[in-house]
Formats: structure tokens, C-alpha cells, sequence
């Protein structure tokens, strides 16, 4: 088991890595401007809960499978990075508002929350995240690694979905502030999926 010494230690170095500027709470951001804080906070939770699946494959070994073979670690990446263009291309075509009312408003949330867990789980640098970051805190010498790893990774969705919570709220409520005048939310639609573009860009762009 994780000692709570660990466990805090870990949570506060969490805290700090979940609010470093990155993809993720930039789409959230994104999100929340363009589409409200409903919209971001599914973003949120799929970001979030992703990372079980990251967490699962840690424990199995299957990101050090794709992080270790150059081939796998770029096919992941780009098929990402395509996805993530895709969403952008998308919001950029959109033709009128993507501020939803309703029941339009609660499917729109749905596909966000799906999408957002496929974003997370597509991008192989949050597999390598895991794997560099999470041993750190394992200590072998009390057992039951890969309960000690659930753990871990459990914490990390927990406050993943408080930080980017709390993102989604603030980001959520500029974006009502900015469309209040007319026109404002198509604007708005266009940039969000030209950020999600150069995202995806950025995704596939090799690290030199």
C-alpha cells in the first residue's frame, strides 16, 4: 500500500504538473471559451478519466511497449494529433454558434466527454508521462506495486478533474462574458478550432 507520506507528496506534485500549461487544459480552456462550462467541464471529465486508462496500461506494461518501439510511439502520436485536428476542423466549419441550448446542449456535452477521453488516451506522451512520473512514488519494498499503482492513478483523476475543474468554471464564464454580443460566438468557434489544430500540429510535430 502507499504510505501517506508518499501519497501527499505525490498529490502535491500532481497539483503543480495539472496546472502547468499543456495541451490538455488548453483544450479545456478552449472549450470553455467556445462552447460554455458545461461544454468544458465534460471536456474535463474525459481528460480526466482518460488517464484510468493510462493508469491501466502502465500497470500492464503496455505503455512501455509503445514507448520503447519508435514505430508504435509515432503511429499513437499521429493518429492523435489527426484526431485532434479532426475536432478542429470541425468547430472551424461550424457555421453559426456552438453555444447549445437543451437537450442539444447535454448531446453536445456527451460527444465532448467521449471525445476528450479518445484525445487523452491517443496521445502516447501522457503514456510516457505516466511511466517517468508514477514509479517515482512506488515504493517496492511494501508490495502490491500495481495496487500501489492504482492508487496513484486514482488520486491523479481525482484531482485532475478539481484542477481542471476549476478551469472549465473560469474559462466557462469568460466565454459567457465574450458572447454577449452579436456574432461573438462564431468568432469565438473559428479561433477554438484553430487552436485545436495547431494542438494537433504540435502533437505530431517530432521532438528534436
Amino acid at each position: 500500500m502507499v504510505s501517506l507520506s508518499q501519497l501527499a507528496l505525490f498529490a502535491l506534485t500532481s497539483t503543480v504538473l495539472i496546472f502547468t500549461p499543456g495541451p490538455d487544459i488548453i483544450y479545456v480552456m478552449t472549450r470553455g471559451v467556445a462552447q460554455g462550462r458545461k461544454a468544458a467541464l465534460a471536456a474535463a471529465a474525459g481528460f480526466a478519466l482518460g488517464n484510468f486508462a493510462h493508469t491501466f496500461f502502465a500497470i500492464v506494461g503496455l505503455s512501455a511497449l509503445i514507448t520503447s518501439s519508435a514505430t508504435a510511439f509515432a503511429c499513437v502520436r499521429y493518429a492523435g494529433a489527426a484526431y485532434l485536428m479532426y475536432i478542429g476542423y470541425k468547430m472551424l466549419r461550424s457555421s453559426t454558434s456552438l453555444v447549445s441550448d437543451g437537450a442539444a446542449e447535454e448531446l453536445q456535452c456527451r460527444v465532448i466527454f467521449r471525445q476528450s477521453i479518445l484525445a487523452n488516451i491517443m496521445n502516447p506522451k501522457v503514456a510516457l508521462f505516466f511511466l517517468a512520473f508514477f514509479p517515482q512514488f512506488v515504493d517496492r519494498a511494501r508490495g502490491g506495486v500495481p495496487m500501489q499503482m492504482l492508487i496513484l492513478g486514482s488520486t491523479f483523476v481525482v484531482l485532475t478533474m478539481l484542477g481542471f475543474g476549476v478551469v472549465a468554471l473560469l474559462s466557462g464564464e469568460i466565454g459567457r462574458w465574450l458572447n454577449r454580443s452579436a456574432g461573438a460566438g462564431h468568432r469565438i468557434g473559428q479561433g477554438a478550432g484553430c487552436i485545436l489544430i495547431a494542438l494537433g500540429l504540435r502533437l505530431a510535430w517530432p521532438e528534436r
